[in-house]
């Protein structure tokens, strides 16, 4: 969970720096009837960044869980459960535009989904079956 909250934060950041670049990429840079001033790019820069201050939040989220990890607290083991779901349809999106990145991602958002589940997590939170 640190590895894939670390990849977030790297990715949160450098889609909040670079709004703009980003934004003109996906966009493009317009044509000749675009009024003076204004770029596709320039125009859609605020929803670039605010994916990226929410790829930063879903970090802090896995960030924080991992951290906590040593207080053995039940809900963490579900806390790290949702974040591997929630992590694991990034993992497609990126593989869209950087297959390497797309498998970079794949592998840490798949075991934050499956260690918690395996018995010895369950021992450590000291789970009980309904």
């Amino acid at each position: 969970m640190m590895v894939l909250g670390g990849m977030q934060a790297l990715l949160g950041v450098a889609l909040v720096t670079n709004s703009v670049a980003v934004a003109t990429s996906i966009w493009g840079d317009g044509d000749a009837s675009t009024p003076c001033c204004t770029t596709p790019g320039g125009d859609h820069a605020g929803m670039v960044v605010f994916v990226g201050l929410l790829v930063l939040g879903v970090s802090a989220w896995g960030v924080t869980t991992a951290l906590k990890f040593p207080t053995r607290q039940r809900i963490l083991r579900v806390s790290a459960l949702a974040y591997g779901w929630t992590a694991l349809p990034f993992s497609w999106a990126f593989f869209q535009v950087i297959p390497l990145l797309g498998f970079a991602w794949l592998v840490p958002a798949i075991l934050a989904i499956v260690r918690p589940n395996q018995p010895e997590s369950r021992a450590w939170f000291n789970h009980r079956p309904l």
